[in-house]
């Protein structure tokens, strides 16, 4: 029993646009966000912490970042850039297309992975980015949406509202740029019922892919120390899963699913203790989805149906 088994997961996608597997490369390049440097607040989201990030060192090239992290890695034919720290359309033009051109220009390079906020997504970045989908490229905007519910993002620090996501994913629409929106679990005073509310209005907007995030508090984030003062407490195991394998079977069967699940690294996790790695909630989701139907199961829309996993 496999996750690919019940879900449209971006490794079967990739495969079947490219007839082999594809890893995403995860990037910094020194990108800061406008929630920390002042232009709306300072410190970041509530639930954020610069110790989290998993990418590389942006000090160094994106060509020598994309080398280390192959190395890293099982190998694979080909390759996804994914910018990943902080807010990486937060820049001018000519800066990011410099930098997304330098990571498209190693061969086995086949597109871009782009995260960002909905607040944070000028038409001429949009531009740049249906530009590398008219070549060929695969290009995704990975938007930070989080929740669907204001009173949530003004609790957590976010600095924007749903308006502006949906103001984002539609002019990403319009340009042809496939957006993966990431969607957090478990967020403070969230019931289970808001979070499937958060998944409806963004099925709605129209969405191409989703991220599914457990909430996770870690070392430096201002949730810390909310966490510490018993005021905030992350999903159980069983909550999470139970959520996450629910939203799966109301989304419809052509939306890719990024990820599942979440992890933070040693030392920065403060808990849940079962995200220091994916499988106790991978396995979770997958039992769940064995016994009570996959992805799309929940929804009567058939012309939006799982694609057939290849053997």
């Amino acid at each position: 029993m496999a996750l690919e088994d019940f879900v449209n997961t971006l490794g079967m996608h990739l495969k079947a646009r490219f007839g082999t597997r594809v890893r995403k490369l995860s990037l910094h390049v020194g990108f800061t966000c406008p929630n920390r440097d002042g232009t709306l607040g300072r410190g970041g989201c509530s639930f954020c912490s610069v110790l989290s990030f998993n990418a590389g060192d942006p000090q160094v090239s994106v060509g020598e970042q994309l080398a280390a992290a192959k190395a890293g890695l099982a190998r694979a034919s080909r390759y996804l850039a994914y910018f990943q720290a902080y807010t990486n359309t937060y820049a001018e033009v000519e800066e990011l297309r410099r930098l997304y051109a330098q990571a498209l220009a190693q061969a086995d390079i086949v597109g871009l992975c782009v995260g960002t906020r909905p607040d944070c997504v000028p038409d001429a970045v949009l531009e740049i980015l249906a530009g590398y989908r008219d070549q060929g490229y695969e290009v995704w905007l990975e938007l930070g949406l989080q929740s669907a519910h204001d009173a949530t993002l003004a609790r957590i620090n976010r600095g924007h509202g749903f308006a502006a996501y949906a103001d984002a994913v539609a002019r990403a629409r319009r340009h042809g740029i496939p957006v993966c929106t990431h969607l957090i679990l478990g967020l403070p005073e969230e019931s289970a019922a808001m979070m499937l509310e958060t998944h409806a209005r963004v099925v709605a907007c129209g969405v191409d892919g989703l991220k599914l995030h457990p909430l996770m508090i870690v070392k430096g984030s201002r949730m810390a120390g909310q966490h510490a003062r018993g005021e905030v407490a992350p999903p159980t195991l069983a909550d999470y899963a139970a959520t996450a394998a629910e939203l799966i079977r109301r989304t419809p069967g052509d939306v890719v699913f990024h990820r599942v699940t979440a992890t933070a690294r040693k030392p920065s996790l403060i808990a849940p203790a079962w995200c220091h790695t994916r499988w106790p909630a991978a396995d979770a989701i997958c039992a769940d989805l064995a016994r009570n139907g996959g992805q799309g199961s929940r929804i009567g829309d058939c012309s939006r149906s799982m694609p057939t996993r290849s053997r």
